[in-house]
């Protein structure tokens, strides 16, 4: 299903991420509406198009590494599967959020990378998305995903360390209605500039899909994640669970989603 779907991320919709990705220079000539607001919108991948986004890079349960010298990290991230309903125009008019799940975002710090998208897909197995689903009921406040939250961990050498703080899915920046709003002004309007890309002529080179894959952001890195990046045969858990039936912890998988990739 996911094959057939354009994947997009939003970078900078959790607090202090991008600065401890070494991230925040890129983004220093993008100009926001309000100082808190997500950087913008980014590809990880355009189904039926050349180069490497045409890639189909997700997977639910490996996570491979480039072939080269890489600093790879978890971005543990919630994505929603949204519908997508355009004018005549072809103008994206209204996106209607279905169900959401864990996804890792994995990304490599790559420097010199002219965009945000060379340093999310590189292969197959680049990205990683739990099998199950939550439908959602709403996407504003009284919804479903109120009582969501999002963490991640990383299990090297048998231990298990945390790897994204435990943050409720309300600490987004930008969610629900704000979120989508925004969500439809980029689609509509951004540019190619700086780090970012043009998503209108994306979705032209995608033949406007009438569904869309995005992840809405990472956490904040504990101070195990911001500090080590992947290795082969590391073990990634990315957990989304309601904060008022379970916890984080991986071994109950009652009430919540687990997103388990090896590191190849």
């Amino acid at each position: 299903m996911l094959k057939e779907i354009i994947g997009l991320g939003v970078a900078g919709n959790f607090a202090h991420h991008l600065e401890q990705a070494g991230e925040l220079k890129d983004f220093e000539n993008v100009v926001t509406k309000e100082a808190h607001a997500p950087k913008g919108i980014f590809p990880f991948y355009l189904p039926h198009s050349q180069g490497f986004l045409g890639v189909y890079p997700i997977s639910h349960d490996l996570l491979t590494l480039p072939n080269y010298e890489a600093k790879a990290q978890v971005e543990p991230e919630v994505a929603i599967l949204f519908d997508i309903a355009y004018d005549e125009a072809f103008k994206v008019q209204s996106l209607i959020a279905k169900k959401f799940t864990a996804f890792n975002d994995c990304t490599i710090r790559k420097e010199g990378a002219k965009k945000i998208s060379e340093k999310k897909s590189w292969s197959v197995n680049s990205k990683g998305i739990a099998k199950e689903w939550i439908n959602i009921d709403k996407f504003e406040e009284g919804g479903v995903m109120d009582n969501f939250n999002l963490c991640s961990f990383v299990k090297r050498d048998g231990e298990l360390h945390q790897y994204g703080v435990d943050a409720p899915l309300l600490g987004y920046s930008y969610f629900y209605k704000k979120l989508e709003h925004w969500l439809i002004e980029k689609l509509n309007e951004q540019k190619d500039f700086g780090p970012l890309e043009d998503i209108a002529q994306q979705l032209k080179i995608c033949d406007y899909p009438n569904q869309a894959l995005i992840s809405i952001g990472a956490t904040a890195y504990a101070p195990f994640g911001e500090k080590n990046y992947l290795k082969p045969k590391d073990e990634i858990y990315v957990v989304v669970y309601d904060k008022h039936k379970g916890s984080a912890d991986i071994e109950a998988a009652e009430d919540k989603i687990i997103l388990h990739q090896k590191v190849l």
